[in-house]
């Protein structure tokens, strides 16, 4: 009894705090990954989804009146073929349709690995304008090599309103065909007033390949 006493109290600071020491796992340096609705400050981490040469990655829980504001971060999506859209799309009734009417905007900064191609634009072809298509959210992602993808997130308001439409904004970068870094913004709103309760991302055309997306609740 006496040596675990001393122990104890050799992890005690002057200050009278237990020393990091004190705890076998002191940090999160060893943990592989977070359990549902674990609280990250003001982001609340609600569910995870890792393709694995996936058509689509859709969210049909969790996207409710808790919060205000949703946040979808996706991570290193690697498309299964070359010069694809990463693309995404809203429901109304949890997903068996995700054809909300949206109005966008779209724009993008550009520079190559050499050192040529910068660009700054706004992209026509990539807007919408009361479309229920899937929104672009990048320029085409490359897949010749294994290391191009994209990154980025989307924000998505309000969706459990029945008085206002659901305004959305993404931020992206990735690695397109000619090697390029490509930062796109894109922005806009699902023109309904219902509730939106489902979410779906996809390439405009064959599989994601890799990549996770995440989806947080801001408090």
């Amino acid at each position: 009894m006496g040596s675990i006493t001393r122990s104890f109290a050799n992890n005690i600071g002057t200050s009278g705090i237990l020393k990091a020491g004190a705890f076998n796992n002191a940090s999160l340096n060893n943990v592989t990954a977070l359990n549902a609705s674990v609280a990250l400050g003001n982001m609340v981490l609600i569910s995870s989804q890792t393709a694995n040469n996936s058509a689509t990655v859709s969210f049909t829980t969790g996207i409710d009146s808790t919060y205000k504001e949703y946040q979808f971060w996706f991570v290193n999506m690697h498309p299964s073929g070359a010069d694809n859209y990463f693309t995404f799309n809203m429901s109304t009734d949890s997903g068996s349709n995700y054809n909300v009417t949206k109005t966008t905007t779209f724009f993008l900064f550009q520079h190559g690995e050499d050192g040529s191609g910068a660009e700054l634009s706004y992209q026509t072809p990539n807007d919408l304008a009361q479309s229920t298509s899937f929104q672009r959210l990048n320029s085409p992602t490359g897949n010749q090599d294994a290391d191009k993808s994209i990154s980025g997130y989307l924000t998505l308001f309000n969706p459990a309103s029945t008085t206002y439409v659901k305004h959305f904004m993404s931020v992206s970068n990735n690695l397109d065909m000619s090697s390029y870094t490509t930062a796109v913004f894109t922005a806009g709103y699902g023109n309904t007033t219902s509730a939106v309760n489902a979410i779906q991302f996809k390439y405009s055309s064959g599989n994601i390949d890799d990549g996770t997306i995440l989806m947080f609740g801001i408090k």
